[in-house]
């Protein structure tokens, strides 16, 4: 190890030191959620995410459990509850140059059912903040705040987040390795773009799209995606269609299922324009679209065939199959006429 790396490895040690020290201090402290709990708001998320229990509806609703977090959110005018020892957290983080952040995982813990009309109060605490850590991203510190959740101070749930603070992994050569940016002089040198009209070189694998989580709930989904077919699941109950996969029916419970191939016909019920942050997989600006099929189930998906300023709601598109790399094969929509539809 030369000097230059010793007083890296000393540096790094005394923020890490430093950030050490936030671990048990508060994010925020008497924190108020904006709204009561409250029926349109139960609407609109169940409605989002095609959940149609009955326990959600009438006189004596109550709210999706994993609405836990959305009462708690500061929204568009943004939290005023933060402590100051979350800001100087995040200050001393960004100027050690880990300004990018990325939500990574939540946990949750419900205690008793949230009602139309429950005021919930909140207390967050900054619970750990990792060693540096090095990710295909980049290299940074992971945070993780736990919020206890209460209404008329009887406690309700824990909400537990996760982000990672990090400086995004830069390319370094031509080879399209990845360096850390928090070296003291790394490379900046961009890779050469290929000549007009030449085929772009493969992707290295650092810049390749993230493969998908496959386990024993969806692995039907994937091996139906692998031979070019959109399968739904459907209740052999009370045969409602369910998307995404789930281990049993959210109409009646019933865990026996088999599942229907999709006609690959779909409109844009709603989509957002990706701007950043930039990720090496992914070209910016790009459409991602909430799909309804016309089986009536809905699905994420990008959306193909137009630029993505020119997607709009209700616009028809249709199935296809994206070879995206030699290994990852994805379901996308085209919008306009064509596509494979769901056979492929």
């Amino acid at each position: 190890m030369n000097g230059q790396q010793r007083g890296e490895e000393v540096s790094g040690r005394r923020l890490y030191e430093r950030l050490k020290a936030f671990e048990g201090r508060a994010a925020a402290t008497e924190g108020v959620a904006k709204d009561a709990v409250n029926e349109p708001m139960i609407r609109h998320w169940c409605e989002a995410m095609g959940d149609t229990h009955p326990a959600y509806r009438g006189a004596q609703a109550v709210a999706p459990p994993t609405m836990l977090q959305a009462w708690t959110m500061g929204g568009l005018s943004g939290h005023t509850d933060r402590s100051g020892a979350h800001d100087e957290l995040f200050g001393l983080l960004d100027g050690a140059g880990y300004t990018s952040v990325v939500a990574t995982d939540c946990e949750q813990e419900y205690l008793r059912p949230l009602r139309p009309g429950d005021r919930v109060t909140f207390d967050a605490v900054i619970e750990s903040v990792s060693e540096r850590k090095t990710t295909k991203l980049g290299t940074g510190h992971f945070v993780t705040t736990r919020m206890d959740i209460r209404v008329a101070g009887e406690p309700v749930g824990t909400h537990r987040f996760r982000i990672l603070k990090y400086a995004p992994a830069r390319r370094s050569s031509a080879d399209g390795r990845l360096s850390d940016p928090s070296s003291p002089s790394p490379s900046r040198a961009p890779l050469d773009a290929p000549s007009e009209g030449a085929a772009a070189p493969p992707r290295p694998p650092a810049e390749r799209r993230p493969r998908p989580v496959v386990n024993r709930d969806n692995a039907g989904f994937w091996a139906g995606v692998a031979a070019r077919r959109l399968l739904i699941q459907r209740c052999t109950r009370c045969a409602v269609l369910r998307f995404p996969w789930l281990p049993g029916c959210n109409g009646c419970g019933c865990a026996a299922w088999d599942t229907v191939e999709a006609s690959g016909a779909g409109t844009v019920y709603s989509y957002v324009v990706m701007h950043h942050p930039p990720f090496p997989a992914f070209d910016p600006p790009y459409a991602v679209g909430l799909i309804e099929l016309a089986e009536g189930v809905r699905m994420v998906s990008e959306v193909v065939g137009v630029p993505y300023d020119e997607v709009r709601i209700g616009m028809p598109v249709r199935l296809e199959f994206q070879q995206v790399d030699e290994e990852l094969l994805l379901p996308v929509f085209r919008a306009g006429a064509g596509g494979e539809g769901g056979a492929g």
